[in-house]
């Protein structure tokens, strides 16, 4: 069974109708979000609707690899090329001749390994490690990240070269936290599967309170972390035991940190989140209750890392603790909210 695209949520849907559009046309694509959200089935789902079906799909992961043993899983190498190659090895462009190679936190690259991804790229050729013949490959490359690529092409951590030559499609899928509707459907689909896995085990679907408490807590791991948390359930056959274990939610966490720490006057009307027309009667088109929401987490996020941010001297490896995030997200929602230290 080829991979599934689970969701009804708009962003979902967008990225369905890209699918359908780019899967024939073999043009390079970034697929960007958060660590979690599903970048690999989006990869896989090109693949399957592509012509190149039934070809070669090599999957390298840039950030797990030091940048010599990435170069030689990249290009291969002959016999003899450094100390220890004993005999030769086809890298992964050769064995993804006419399929996909599919490249996995490419934001994690060297640069200098930037410039020979950028040279097979342009002219459709390498050369393996101790070779100076080159070998032509016809190879589709469909890169993911979780960095903010623009972000780092500013610091120089992207060739901005690389940079136009993969983004030619920009497939971007939203955090879990941001496509609520999406996990009811999620969580129906994993428990078919996880069931199935695990024969001796038969978990039912949560009930109402138990699916409240799922669709507000924010997930920072998203769909990666829900697949987790169904495992554990179906395990423990225990929704009550599992949903006692759950992080306090991130909303609540902010809150209590705002109340306790920040001023009065940082806190933000209701209706700051609402159109009102020449201050009279709301616009009803406005009352979107995602929308709202949206609007306001971005707001409050916005408020409680500029805080952290500003307390830690702009030390963003302190604040990602204090916060209790991963570095590399604290990075893009600085970027993603416009935050920036006090002139």
């Amino acid at each position: 069974m080829g991979p599934t695209l689970i969701g009804t949520s708009k962003n979902i849907i967008r990225i369905r109708e890209l699918i359908k559009h780019v899967a024939g046309t073999g043009l390079n694509i970034v697929i960007s979000g958060e660590t979690g959200v599903g970048k690999e089935v989006i990869a896989q789902k090109l693949y399957e609707s592509s012509p190149r079906k039934g070809k070669p799909f090599i999957k390298i992961n840039c950030a797990a690899l030091p940048e010599g043993l990435l170069e030689s899983e990249l290009f291969g190498y002959e016999r003899g090329a450094f100390t220890g190659a004993e005999r030769k090895k086809r890298g992964k462009f050769k064995i993804a001749h006419e399929g996909v190679l599919f490249l996995d936190e490419i934001g994690d690259m060297s640069v200098s390994l930037q410039s020979k991804l950028l040279h097979v790229l342009q002219s459709g050729e390498f050369a393996p490690l101790g070779s100076e013949k080159e070998i032509k490959t016809d190879t589709w490359v469909i890169a993911a990240t979780n960095h903010d690529l623009e972000q780092d092409l500013k610091n120089g951590k992207f060739r901005e070269d690389l940079y136009y030559r993969l983004n030619i499609i920009k497939i971007h899928i939203s955090p879990l936290r941001e496509r609520v509707e999406d996990i009811p459907l999620l969580i129906e689909y994993y428990i078919k599967i996880y069931n199935s896995q695990f024969v001796s085990k038969n978990l039912i679907k949560p009930n109402k309170n138990i699916m409240e408490k799922l669709l507000s807590y924010h997930w920072p791991g998203n769909v990666r972390q829900l697949q987790n948390v169904l495992k554990r359930s179906i395990v423990l056959n225990d929704w009550e035991k599992i949903i006692e274990e759950f992080p306090t939610s991130i909303d609540n966490a902010k809150e209590d940190l705002i109340t306790s720490e920040l001023p009065p006057e940082k806190f933000t009307p209701v209706a700051d989140f609402i159109n009102f027309e020449g201050g009279n009667s709301p616009d009803l088109a406005s009352f979107s209750l995602k929308k709202i929401r949206k609007n306001i987490t971005d707001k409050v996020e916005k408020e409680v890392i500029s805080y952290v941010l500003c307390k830690t001297g702009w030390n963003r490896s302190n604040a990602a603790k204090i916060l209790k995030i991963s570095y590399k997200t604290l990075l893009y929602k600085i970027s993603d909210l416009n935050i920036a230290p006090p002139q």
